[in-house]
């Protein structure tokens, strides 16, 4: 059996590290696949830059291509590098706004976005918080609500939480529009609860098979809609509603995200 050293990150973390590369990983962290055409311009890219930026990443095992046709579709590889991204959003320093444009722009992205599959941002934890509270959802480590724990890292995908399947998890996801049988019958290795600490939040939202199929749910009954070009989710009229009635919670109002306990201290290293 080979004896195998340290994990070589650099060749990794150099392809994160270029502007133009990691604005073409930004744009898939949605969960995607587009094609270099879109890619190009969501990153501001010549067509002949993003195709080179696109060998790159597809050599280094972050995206993968498919063809449809005349063209080929790029897509991350898997969740893993949409963690990755959030992860590094955190600690990133915001770039400077010089326009309103790109001041709303930024401002949505922290309201409601979508993580790889699931939905993030403001109004990822405030449903998060509202599943526990409404008993879809159950914490066991007798915190009761969704603060970030005390052995979380920041900004990453939770290896092991405290939640499990509350007693109205199947009246409260059906109101969402989730056939929460379905989704555990499911052929698949993915967990069906997974959750992520939200980079902008500092709080767990909901992943998972469960969260995608979430996600998959409010945008197919038209209570989110995608952003043109952009990870930002909006919420529809016809949404807002809904979460009121199936959640009691109203986005966009000063809330449970707002008002949240602060999250547990960090361990000392």
């Amino acid at each position: 059996m080979a004896v195998q050293g340290d994990s070589d990150i650099a060749p990794v973390a150099a392809l994160f590290a270029e502007p133009g590369r990691a604005k073409v990983l930004q744009a898939l962290a949605d969960g995607r696949s587009l094609p270099a055409s879109v890619l190009a311009a969501e990153a501001g890219l010549s067509a002949s830059a993003a195709s080179a930026h696109l060998a790159k990443l597809c050599a280094g095992g972050l995206i993968e291509a498919e063809r449809s046709g005349r063209h080929r579709y790029f897509r991350l590889v898997d969740g893993r590098v949409a963690a990755v991204l959030e992860a590094l959003a955190a600690i990133a320093p915001a770039e400077p706004v010089r326009s309103l444009r790109q001041g709303t722009r930024a401002a949505a992205v922290r309201e409601a976005r979508s993580c790889y599959d699931h939905l993030a941002g403001r109004l990822g934890v405030t449903v998060t918080a509202a599943l526990l509270d409404r008993g879809a959802l159950a914490a066991d480590d007798g915190i009761p609500d969704t603060r970030r724990r005390p052995q979380d890292g920041l900004s990453v995908q939770l290896s092991d939480h405290p939640y499990r399947l509350g007693p109205q998890a199947d009246e409260i996801f059906a109101a969402l529009g989730v056939d929460l049988h379905a989704v555990q019958a499911g052929p698949s290795r993915r967990p069906l609860l997974r959750f992520c600490v939200d980079w902008s939040e500092q709080r767990h939202h909901l992943a998972g098979r469960l969260g995608s199929a979430l996600l998959t749910a409010l945008l197919a009954s038209g209570w989110l809609a995608r952003k043109p070009q952009q990870r930002a989710l909006k919420l529809t009229a016809h949404g807002a509603d809904g979460l009121q009635t199936a959640l009691g919670i109203t986005p966009g109002e000063p809330g449970r995200s707002a008002t949240a306990p602060p999250a547990l201290p960090a361990p000392r290293p």
